[in-house]
């Protein structure tokens, strides 16, 4: 029988998915900003060229449910057939950050909304897929109640409500999973949350308040998998594997200072040992490492150092089945449409056209060698 947590390849390629409305109230849609919605069989193709072939992608809710309880997921049909035509994996994201515009995470009527588009979902797929798709029910909770819920960073633009908005997300997600499941059991769940670490600064007095703060990062996923909050049904199996987004500026002190990257004064937990903590803490479950990248001229750098962290924590005894480079084409920045960040293995001409981003691609192909993950 094959091993339904087979991945195609270590290396895959995210594309940013973001739908949400942003600080300025406009709706957004990455996927189309990026042109990649009409440029998938190219894009694909690229990834594929250098030994890519596993994807993470949004199926943007904010566009799919035209209105309530109605879904139009046709926008979709595109991906399924390149995918199918080039041998490509996708990793769906239901919710990565958009919501419909009637609809915030503590509505009465969000949990039911969400259980109705996994639900649909779900057969759609197997309609134009017989495998178990691999699903992110609600991507990086953490991250999206802080940034929702005690930022003003988009729907609520809430402040001081991040634990409500945390809590009300994970009881979406958990009745989300079981309704996925319960039309296709083997589904594959993922679930993604940031890999953060909270150091003690100069001022620091009281330790116990630190690790309070690293503890935070684990919340979400300890909900889901029924550790805390009992009451929303989360359970151990209703997960198969763990994701972990971790970038240059996951490291800050407790008095909210960025720890910067390049490391040069070594103040920096090397990535091996905070994968090897998670995996401690997680014992049961395979990891991946869900989102990462740079900008500018540091990326190269940054993937190569990325790279010699994944073998060192697969040294270390790690389950690490995989990294996604994390855009893996440029994008423009949520709240300025008009900025872009150089990030990614591919950057942008004035027309979109695709501008292979070389030191990256040499560092990822020097990468697939030194962890033995060569894909024809």
């Amino acid at each position: 029988m094959q091993n339904k947590l087979a991945l195609k390849s270590f290396f895959m390629g995210g594309f940013e998915c973001a739908d949400h409305i942003n600080r300025s109230g406009e709706r957004i849609n990455l996927q189309t900003e990026t042109l990649h919605h009409d440029k998938i069989l190219e894009d694909y193709k690229n990834l594929k060229s250098i030994g890519i072939k596993v994807v993470r992608e949004g199926v943007c809710w904010s566009e799919v449910e035209i209105a309530p309880y109605t879904f139009d997921f046709s926008r979709l049909e595109i991906f399924f057939k390149a995918a199918q035509e080039l041998d490509m994996q996708i990793i769906w994201d239901l919710c990565h950050f958009g919501y419909p515009d009637d609809l915030s995470p503590t509505h009465p009527l969000f949990t039911k909304r969400f259980v109705a588009y996994c639900e649909q979902f779900t057969i759609f797929h197997f309609e134009h897929l017989r495998q178990p798709p691999w699903i992110v029910p609600i991507n990086e909770i953490s991250f999206l109640s802080w940034h929702s819920g005690d930022m003003r960073g988009t729907v609520p633009f809430a402040v001081h409500s991040g634990w409500d908005i945390k809590y009300h997300l994970c009881k979406a997600a958990i009745m989300g999973i079981k309704a996925i499941k319960a039309i296709i059991t083997d589904a594959v769940i993922l679930i993604v949350e940031p890999l953060v670490k909270v150091h003690a600064s100069a001022k620091t007095i009281d330790l116990s308040e630190v690790k309070k703060m690293n503890n935070y990062q684990y919340q979400a996923m300890d909900i889901l998998l029924g550790r805390t909050c009992p009451e929303l049904q989360g359970d151990p199996t209703l997960i198969d594997i763990l994701g972990f987004n971790y970038y240059y500026n996951n490291q800050w002190t407790d008095v909210h200072e960025i720890l910067p990257w390049p490391d040069v004064d070594n103040r920096l937990t090397p990535l091996s040992e905070l994968l090897y903590k998670v995996s401690v803490r997680y014992n049961d479950y395979p990891i991946l490492i869900t989102e990462t990248g740079h900008f500018g001229d540091l990326r190269a750098q940054w993937l190569e150092e990325v790279i010699l962290e994944c073998s060192k924590a697969i040294q270390l005894g790690v389950d690490l089945r995989g990294m996604c480079i994390y855009p893996v084409i440029d994008r423009p920045d949520w709240d300025d449409l008009t900025s872009y960040s150089n990030c990614g293995l591919w950057d942008f001409d004035d027309d979109f056209n695709r501008l292979p981003h070389i030191p990256s691609i040499k560092k990822l192909l020097q990468g697939q060698e030194k962890l033995n993950y060569n894909f024809n």
